[in-house]
C-alpha cells in the first residue's frame, strides 16, 4: 500500500494500462456479442412502429395509441444510441460466498434473446460495488476489471483483486483509495474536446458516494477546481432518474448552469448517460415572454438580488392599486351616474383584502365599481347591472378610472413602469438609498415598444418575483404558470443571489436539490462566504446534507501548486484540493511591461499552434482587453473563436475571465492577472478560477500580484 499524502509521491499514475493481457481477446468477443444486441434491440424498437401505423381515417384513439407509443419509442431509441462512446467499461467478479457472478458494467443495459442482462446499467444496485469496493470493505467482490476502449474497440484490460489476492500497493489520495487508475489516468491526459465528457466508467467512490446519496432534501455539494464537482452532480441526475423514475419521469429533472457558455458545455454529458430528458436551462430560461441578454453593472446587480426588493416590488403594486383622485361622473341615457372618491377607496380596500394576487382582484374592482354606478343611480331599481356594464366598458372616463385604481399588469409592464419614473421608485423604494434607487433607474421604452425591451440576467428574478404578487392576465392558463421540478441540479451556486435562490425554491415540487459549487470561486455581485448563506434562502423541509470532494482529478500538480498560492487571498478558510496528477508542465510567467502585452499574448498563441499542441487553448482576459486581443490576432491572421459566441468549439478561444468559471480545457493562456484582480469585484478569486481551467498546460502573461 502506498499512500500519496503529496502529488510529487505519486509513482503508479504515469504508468500506462497493459494491452496484452490474457483475457483481451475473450473479453472483445463478449462486446462483440453485446454490441450486436444492441443493434438488435434498436431494430425491434423501431419495428414496433410498424404494429401502430393508422392511415388517414383512423380512429382519434388509434392515433392517440401511435402518439404514445411512438414517443416511447423514441424515448427508448435515444437512450440506446452511444455515437462513438464505449459501452462498457468494467466487470466486477464476486466471491462464492456473495453468489460467485460476474456482471459486466456499462453506461445501458443490454439483454440477450432470452432477455438474460449482458451489460448491467452502472446506476443498478448490482454495479454498486464496482464504484464503491475498497481493500477494507470488498463489498463481495475477488476482483473488479477496468477496461480502456475506444468505441467498439478493446484497447486494454487492468484488474484489481481483494481478499487474498490484493494489489499490494494501491494508490490512495487524500485517504481515498483511487480504482482503475490506469483507467483513470488515460481519460485525464485525454485532449478536451470543447464539450464536458462523462466519467462514468472511472467514477472514484468519494464521487459515487454523492451521486447516490438519497433523494428527499438539499445535497451540497463542497468542490474545488478540478474536483468533478459538476460531472458528479450531472451523474447524480441520471442517477435519480434511474432510481426514482416514477416519480421523477413525470416530475422533470431540471439543471441550472451560470451562463449559456456553459450549458453548451456540458449538454452532452446526460445523453452519454442515456437521459437526453433533462432540462438543461439559465434562470433566464424560467421567466417567459421576455428577451433576456447581458447583465447589470455591480451595483445594479447587487440591488437587484436583494430581499429588499421583494418589499419594494409589493409596495409599486400596491401604489398601483389606488382610489380616484375626483368623482367619475359618466352620462347614461338622460341622467349621470357617479362614483366618488370615498366609495373607490371602499373598492380598493376590499379588493386588497380578499384578494392575494393583483391581477385576480381586477374582476372584482371591475364588478364592484358598475354596481355602485347603478346604485347611485336615480333609477337603480329599474337597471340592469349586466346591461349597463356593455353599454359603458367602452367608455372612455370609465376605462381610464378602471386603468387607474386597479391596471392589469405583467411583471414587465410593472418593472417598465418603476424603472422608468424616478417618483414610482422613490415610493415603492422608502428602504433603498437615493444611490440604490439611482441604480435601478432605466427611462420608460417608446409606446408600443415594450415587448422589444431587452431584459438583463439581474432583472429575471425580479420578473419572477413579481409574476407571484401579480399572479396570471385573464388571457393566462395553469399552463402558463411557471414550471415546478421533482429535482433541481444547480451548478456554480456560490454566485447565485438571494432572489435568484427564492426563484429556485419556487420550482421545486417537495425541496429536493442538488446544490454545487465551490466558495473559493464565488466572484459575482453576490459573493458568498459560506454555503449557511446561500441554504438560508433555499427550501428547508429537511435537514441538509453537506459532502465535500477533495481530490483533484483535471488538474496537473505544477499548475495546482502555484494555483494554491493565490487561495489564502481568495478564500482563507478553505484548503486546496489535492491533485492526483504530479506529473505535467510547469507553468509558464512571462511578465511584460503595459505597452508589451498584446504583442506577447500574440506571440505565445502562435507557439502554441506552431508547437502542435492538441486540445484547446483558452485565452483568459480581463473584460477591458477582449476585444484588444481578439483585434490583435485577426491581424495576426490567427484563428480565435470567442465565447460564449462560438462556445468552445474552435482550436483557440478568447474567454472573459467572467465566463470561464466551470470550464476546463487543455491549455490556458491568462493574460494581464493583475488586471483581472482590479477590475473584479472578487479579484483573486476570479484568479484563483482562471488560474485553474488548465489540464496541460498554462501560460501567465503580466506581472502576477505581488502577494503570489
Amino acid at each position: 500500500m502506498s499512500t500519496l499524502d503529496e502529488p510529487e509521491k505519486d509513482t503508479r499514475l504515469t504508468n500506462n494500462a497493459p494491452q496484452d493481457h490474457p483475457e483481451l481477446a475473450a473479453e472483445q468477443a463478449f462486446l462483440d456479442h453485446a454490441h450486436r444486441r444492441l443493434e438488435a434491440t434498436k431494430q425491434e424498437a423501431l419495428q414496433l412502429q410498424t404494429m401502430v401505423e393508422v392511415g388517414q381515417g383512423g380512429t382519434n384513439q388509434a392515433r392517440w395509441e401511435r402518439e404514445v407509443i411512438n414517443e416511447n419509442i423514441a424515448g427508448r431509441l435515444a437512450k440506446l444510441e452511444l455515437g462513438q462512446r464505449s459501452l462498457c467499461f468494467g466487470r466486477i467478479d464476486q466471491t462464492e460466498e456473495s453468489g460467485g457472478y460476474s456482471y459486466h458494467i456499462g453506461r445501458i443495459a443490454v439483454a440477450d434473446s432470452d432477455a438474460e442482462p449482458l451489460i448491467v446499467d452502472w446506476r443498478a444496485p448490482v454495479a454498486e460495488p464496482f464504484f464503491r469496493a475498497t481493500g477494507s470493505d470488498s463489498m463481495g467482490l475477488v476482483r473488479r476489471r477496468h477496461f480502456m476502449s475506444r468505441g467498439t474497440r478493446l484497447l486494454g484490460l487492468e484488474d484489481e483483486f481483494f481478499g487474498s489476492a490484493r494489489t499490494a500497493d494501491q494508490v490512495t489520495v487524500n485517504g481515498h483509495e483511487l480504482r482503475g487508475e490506469g483507467a483513470l489516468v488515460a481519460a485525464l491526459r485525454a485532449s478536451r474536446t470543447g464539450r464536458l465528457g462523462d466519467i462514468v466508467g472511472t467514477i472514484q467512490a468519494e464521487q459515487d458516494e454523492i451521486i447516490r446519496a438519497p433523494l428527499p432534501g438539499i445535497l451540497v455539494v463542497q468542490g474545488g477546481p478540478g474536483t468533478g464537482k459538476t460531472v458528479v452532480a450531472l451523474h447524480r441526475a441520471a442517477y435519480l432518474l434511474y432510481t426514482h423514475r416514477f416519480p421523477l419521469d413525470g416530475q422533470g429533472v431540471l439543471v441550472v448552469g451560470p451562463n449559456r457558455l456553459f450549458l453548451g458545455y456540458i449538454e452532452q454529458v446526460l445523453p452519454s448517460l442515456g437521459e437526453a430528458g433533462v432540462h438543461l436551462h439559465v434562470l433566464g430560461d424560467l421567466v417567459h415572454g421576455v428577451r433576456v441578454r447581458g447583465r447589470d453593472d455591480l451595483d445594479a446587480a447587487r440591488i437587484k438580488g436583494d430581499l429588499r426588493m421583494v418589499s419594494v416590488l409589493h409596495r409599486a403594486v400596491r401604489d398601483r392599486q389606488r382610489p380616484l383622485r375626483r368623482d367619475l361622473r359618466v352620462g347614461y341615457g338622460s341622467r349621470v351616474m357617479r362614483l366618488s372618491i370615498g366609495q373607490s377607496e371602499r373598492i380598493v380596500k376590499q379588493a386588497r383584502e380578499r384578494f392575494g394576487n393583483h391581477n385576480a382582484a381586477r374582476a372584482f374592482v371591475q364588478r364592484e365599481v358598475y354596481q355602485t354606478l347603478v346604485q347611485n343611480h336615480a333609477d337603480a331599481e329599474d337597471l340592469d347591472v349586466n346591461e349597463v356594464r356593455d353599454v359603458l366598458k367602452l367608455d372612455r372616463s370609465v376605462r381610464e378610472a378602471l386603468e387607474w385604481m386597479w391596471p392589469l399588469l405583467s411583471p414587465a409592464q410593472l418593472l417598465h413602469d418603476l424603472f422608468g419614473s424616478k417618483a414610482l421608485l422613490r415610493s415603492a423604494g422608502r428602504r433603498l438609498t437615493l444611490d440604490e434607487r439611482n441604480a435601478l433607474f432605466r427611462p420608460w421604452e417608446q409606446r408600443g415598444q415594450l415587448a422589444r425591451r431587452i431584459w438583463t440576467a439581474d432583472d429575471v428574478p425580479l420578473l419572477d418575483e413579481a409574476r407571484e404578487i401579480l399572479g396570471r392576465l385573464p388571457k393566462e392558463t395553469v399552463d402558463d404558470d411557471p414550471r415546478t421540478y421533482g429535482h433541481i441540479v444547480v451548478d456554480e451556486a456560490q454566485d447565485l443571489s438571494p432572489l435568484q435562490l427564492r426563484m429556485l425554491t419556487r420550482r421545486s415540487l417537495s425541496g429536493s436539490m442538488t446544490i454545487v459549487g465551490d466558495i473559493a470561486q464565488s466572484t459575482g455581485a453576490w459573493a458568498h462566504n459560506s454555503w449557511d448563506e446561500i441554504l438560508d434562502h433555499l427550501p428547508d423541509r429537511r435537514v441538509p446534507q453537506n459532502r465535500e470532494l477533495t481530490v483533484g482529478y483535471r488538474i496537473p500538480g505544477p499548475l495546482m501548486a502555484l494555483a494554491a498560492k493565490v487561495l489564502p487571498l481568495a478564500a482563507p478558510e478553505l484548503s486546496p484540493p489535492v491533485s492526483v496528477r504530479s506529473d505535467g508542465e510547469a507553468p509558464q510567467v512571462i511578465d511584460v511591461r503595459p505597452d508589451e502585452l498584446i504583442a506577447q499574448v500574440v506571440v505565445s498563441v502562435r507557439a502554441q499552434e506552431n508547437e502542435g499542441t492538441s486540445g484547446n487553448v483558452a485565452v483568459i482576459v480581463p473584460t477591458s482587453l477582449e476585444d484588444e486581443v481578439d483585434a490583435a490576432l485577426a491581424d495576426a491572421g490567427i484563428t480565435a473563436g470567442r465565447a460564449p459566441r462560438d462556445n468552445l468549439d474552435s482550436h483557440i478561444t478568447i474567454v472573459p475571465v467572467s465566463l470561464v468559471k466551470g470550464l476546463e480545457v487543455d491549455t490556458s493562456i491568462i493574460v494581464a492577472p493583475d488586471r483581472i484582480v482590479a477590475e473584479n469585484p472578487q479579484g483573486y478569486r476570479s484568479l484563483y478560477v482562471a488560474m485553474t481551467r488548465a489540464t496541460q498546460r498554462m501560460v501567465i502573461i503580466g506581472p502576477l500580484p505581488a502577494e503570489i
